[in-house]
């Protein structure tokens, strides 16, 4: 009796997570005039109680249609975003594998006061760091380019952090075996340390994805150019006019970050549960 009662608690839990995402996508399907209607009270001066139906009254593809038809800087926004999101992406594991791998297999001067630093810039949010980032970057004459973007992106402390417990567990008899048999530091870490370390590795993929891809406070600080702006900034400009559009966007954007969760769920459970371990 006892499990019955918890799944259903879970159960309730887990309609009261989808209903938000059930909102956006049917509102989506909504004509304008029902939209105006429904949410007039929120989005302008008028008094009263915003609608929200469980079903639009009459569905419709036109928020759709005039998103991909009559809006290009929705276009211009989402590659924005794939050529910011991606190359940082990309980054963190080109900088933060090495890193990791040299953090969880070998012992050197400095190694405890560097990961110190590692986890407390870690732990600083981005309203810390903006300002000396904003001045950094301002010096490097990056300021307005998307690299302001990518480059501080790419050299991300949280993937080293989350990729070094998976490269410490892989056995060291391992690594020393392949070591005997002739292998050298760079072949070990190629052949052995990413196969084995590729769910560390793929979980900070699908983390570093899903945080670019919304950021909103790194591009509204270093990105005056507004056609420099990624998708995540096309969705708060909502009012009564374009809120179909708004919403269908909100759709869109979501697409690509729940296929890429779908895809490394499996591998964000172990990291998550990795980031846990003690040392």
């Amino acid at each position: 009796m006892r499990k019955w009662l918890i799944a259903i608690l879970l159960c309730v839990l887990a309609l009261l997570v989808w209903i938000p995402l059930w909102m956006i996508i049917s509102a989506s399907f909504m004509g304008s005039e029902e939209m105006t209607q429904n949410l007039a009270p929120v989005l302008s001066d008028k008094t009263g109680y915003a609608l929200w139906p469980l079903l639009p009254q009459y569905p419709t593809l036109h928020s759709y249609v005039e998103l991909l038809l009559d809006s290009p800087e929705f276009f211009t926004m989402f590659w924005n975003s794939c050529g910011q999101v991606f190359p940082v992406v990309i980054g963190q594991i080109l900088v933060g594998a090495p890193a990791a791998w040299a953090f969880a297999r070998y012992d050197f001067w400095g190694k405890k006061f560097l990961y110190a630093i590692y986890i407390v810039l870690m732990l600083l949010p981005f309203q810390v760091t903006m300002v000396s980032s904003y001045f950094v970057l301002d010096r490097l004459g990056l300021m307005n380019t998307v690299w302001a973007i990518i480059l501080p992106g790419a050299v991300s402390t949280f993937p080293v952090f989350l990729m070094i417990r998976f490269f410490a567990a892989i056995p060291t008899a391992l690594t020393e075996a392949a070591a005997l048999d002739g292998a050298g530091p760079w072949q070990i870490f190629w052949y052995i340390g990413l196969p084995l370390g590729a769910p560390g590795i793929l979980s900070a993929v699908v983390l570093g994805f899903l945080e670019y891809w919304n950021m909103l406070e790194q591009p509204m600080t270093f990105l005056k150019d507004k056609t420099l702006w990624p998708l995540s900034l096309y969705l708060p400009a909502v009012t009564s006019e374009n809120a179909g559009a708004s919403l269908a966007a909100s759709v869109i954007m979501l697409l690509p970050a729940l296929l890429i969760f779908l895809f490394g769920q499996r591998y964000l459970e172990a990291g998550i549960s990795a980031s846990g371990l003690k040392d």
